[in-house]
């Protein structure tokens, strides 16, 4: 088995259901799917790890999988993190040019930037995101980038991703026990945004909202950037669970039935369909109304989008959804979540399902795997920018040097 490439990049998803992993290859500058690796998830509690043991082997059989996919080794690679842990602000800071006017350089920007960040966190608080919102030149707001600009005072509106110091560490030390490298961690909600959003939803308002297992991350945009990030600690784990107790089966026949007869709007079910339910160990297999399924799922759905609701009207984004609401992960898959969104956010909402790389199989273009494509679109893109940037600044060099002989 070869060693990774320069030309390869690995991203992972570790989530409470699977631990997933992505190769690709950059090949004249667009990505081409390579292989991958699932595994069933251990060791994680409510989107955190709880135990290294456990989630250092999920990873371990994920990435295994995805080396013997690929042909490669898997030496480095991206990471997604998510959780109730992670939380998102928006600050605001600037930097005086001078009395003069002058021309806005690139360093300019990143002092900038740095100003903004400079806010109080506690502790054990990691930044995960620096997202410029909007650069407001001599109090010209509107700018999405001023470098070759002229004037006086630079600010810039940030938004800023953070995370638990600790539950970042726990999954660095999983990876680094599975022999692998993190080189950079993102965001599920805007990895996922990366590859089901397009740039009109973007620029019109969207909100982006990944149900996983254990909690729904969100993120949403407005004018092009990121004007919030959240998470809601509801994922689709509480609907079966929810099934579980009121139906008063394991969790797997629970979880069956969810998939194969569940719908979040009791209406959409038609009034006679009955269903045979496996009962718990000891007990008869009996027949239940398909709408009795319903009726359990429908409040915990209400929940979900009420909460949602409330965290975007908190965060003054509520009015800026003039594309609507777009869902994607498993839970996103419940027929009747679409409408119980539209009702109770009064916003359009549709499915998100990521955009497929070349020779990617059909399997991964699902709303599962938003996150993992995404992760690797994004990947991608940063990539290049940084790329663009080195070619610029060793540009300038050259000429700098040029001018001096």
């Amino acid at each position: 088995m070869s060693q990774q490439p320069e030309n390869a990049i690995a991203v992972m998803d570790v989530g409470s259901a699977k631990v997933r992993v992505l190769v690709a290859e950059i090949q004249e500058g667009a990505l081409r799917y390579r292989g991958h690796g699932i595994a069933d998830a251990e060791g994680m509690r409510k989107g955190m790890i709880a135990d290294l043991r456990p989630a250092t082997e999920a990873i371990n059989r994920a990435a295994t999988a995805a080396e013997k996919s690929a042909d490669t080794t898997i030496e480095k690679c991206i990471v997604t993190v998510g959780g109730p842990h992670i939380r998102g602000v928006n600050s605001r800071g600037g930097i005086s040019l001078g009395a003069r006017l002058r021309e806005i350089a690139r360093d300019d920007v990143r002092a900038a930037i740095d100003r903004a960040r400079s806010i109080s966190l506690p502790a054990d608080r990691e930044i995960l995101h620096l997202l410029p919102q909007q650069y407001i030149l001599d109090e010209q707001p509107g700018i999405l980038d001023p470098v070759g600009m002229i004037g006086n005072r630079l600010e810039v509106n940030l938004h800023i991703a953070t995370a638990s110091a600790s539950a970042l560490q726990s999954l660095v030390t999983c990876a680094n026990r599975a022999g692998i490298e993190i080189t950079e961690t993102v965001f599920e909600a805007i990895a996922a945004a990366e590859a089901t959003l397009t740039a009109q939803e973007r620029e019109l308002g969207a909100c982006l909202v990944d149900i996983g297992a254990s909690t729904s991350e969100l993120v949403v945009f407005f004018e092009g950037s990121v004007a919030h990030t959240s998470v809601i600690p509801i994922g689709g784990d509480h609907f079966t669970n929810d099934l579980a107790i009121g139906l008063r089966v394991a969790s797997p026949e629970a979880d069956f039935l969810k998939m194969h007869y569940g719908n979040a709007t009791v209406t959409a079910v038609p009034q006679l369909s009955e269903v045979e339910v496996t009962g718990l160990q000891g007990y008869e297999p009996r027949v239940v109304r398909q709408r009795m399924i319903s009726e359990i799922l429908e409040p915990r759905a209400r929940e979900l989008f009420q909460m949602l609701r409330d965290n975007l009207r908190q965060g003054g984004v509520l009015e800026a959804l003039g594309a609507g609401c777009v869902l994607t992960g498993g839970g996103s898959r419940l027929p009747g979540m679409l409408d119980t969104a539209e009702s109770l956010l009064r916003v359009p909402a549709r499915i998100g399902s990521p955009v497929p790389l070349s020779r990617m199989p059909s399997e991964l273009a699902v709303p599962e795997c938003a996150v993992l494509t995404g992760a690797l679109l994004y990947a991608h893109r940063t990539s290049q920018s940084r790329a663009e940037e080195d070619q610029s600044l060793r540009a300038k060099l050259r000429a700098i040097f040029a001018g001096s002989l």
